[in-house]
């Protein structure tokens, strides 16, 4: 990243009266602009997503809370022009469910990476998704710590080369739709971020609805990963994306493995309804109200 550019880079303070102003001004931090990541990289296009989505569903923005996790996306929450919290490693959910806690009107969001929710936060993710609280979780899959060195991480497929794997991955990724699924998480979706108007679409209606909602969304890390396995640049991963992935709705999420090669499922998996956690919580209420000493 170059510091003059970042120096010369228009701020919002610094606009004339009469120009026109950028139409993500009321959620992206535009005087942050240029962000930090990599040429190709998805995380990007996923910020965009989100905020489109965030315009779409029309969402008073001083009810949204967006939390993020330590790595590469979690810089996600420093370009949003909401209430915004960047955590510490793994304790990205724990801090939201805290937030939501507090003030159930919240519509609390956490955007983060698969090796800060899968890893070292994999079971904070567990239980957010069983005890279905209402809040949605995007997680950025790149199948690497790209912050980190490029560290073999829960998602990587096997065979996959990293910087603590040079012979090969020898460890089964976790296949994350079946893993929050399994834990009891009511809306399950997978994309990638080739499909950014299904991916918008997606992020509307689990910005919109009531229980824990979770989307993957895959993405290339084309300078740690896809370079150390050959698998050329951001555009290599689009046509990839574009020739395996097939879209299948409300499919068994346990189908949902990805490999090295072949193809990769995508869709909206899960879509359920069951009480939420503060649904339990004030039902518990009402039922020890009139009760001496609850």
């Amino acid at each position: 990243m170059n510091p003059q550019t970042i120096e010369t880079a228009p701020r919002r303070t610094r606009a004339k009266a009469d120009a026109p102003s950028h139409p993500m001004d009321a959620i992206l931090r535009m005087d942050r602009m240029p962000h930090i990541w990599c040429p190709g990289c998805g995380i990007g296009t996923v910020t965009s997503c989100f905020a489109r989505a965030v315009e779409e569903s029309k969402i008073d923005l001083d009810r949204l809370s967006v939390v993020s996790g330590i790595g590469c996306t979690g810089r996600v929450a420093g370009y949003l022009h909401l209430d915004s919290y960047h955590t510490t490693h793994g304790r990205a959910l724990p801090f939201a469910t805290g937030l939501h806690l507090a003030n159930p009107d919240l519509r609390v969001v956490t955007i983060s990476g698969d090796g800060d929710l899968v890893a070292i936060g994999g079971n904070h993710l567990i239980h957010a998704a069983r005890r279905n609280l209402d809040m949605t979780v995007l997680c950025v899959n790149n199948f690497t710590y790209g912050m980190t060195g490029g560290q073999v991480a829960p998602t990587t497929p096997e065979g996959m080369v990293a910087t603590t794997s040079p012979y090969g991955c020898l460890e089964t990724p976790f296949n994350i739709p079946y893993l929050v699924a399994s834990a009891g998480a009511t809306f399950v979706a997978r994309w990638t971020t080739l499909h950014v108007r299904r991916m918008t679409d997606t992020f509307v209606r689990a910005l919109t609805r009531k229980g824990f909602s979770f989307v993957e969304i895959i993405a290339p890390c084309p300078e740690l990963y896809m370079r150390r396995n050959k698998l050329g640049d951001g555009l290599a991963m689009m046509k990839r994306f574009q020739q395996d992935c097939v879209i299948a709705h409300g499919a068994d999420p346990k189908e949902a493995d990805i490999g090295a090669t072949g193809r990769i499922l995508i869709g909206r998996f899960v879509d359920t309804d069951r009480p939420t956690y503060i649904d339990a919580y004030r039902g518990m209420v009402a039922k020890l109200g009139g009760k001496k000493g609850a």
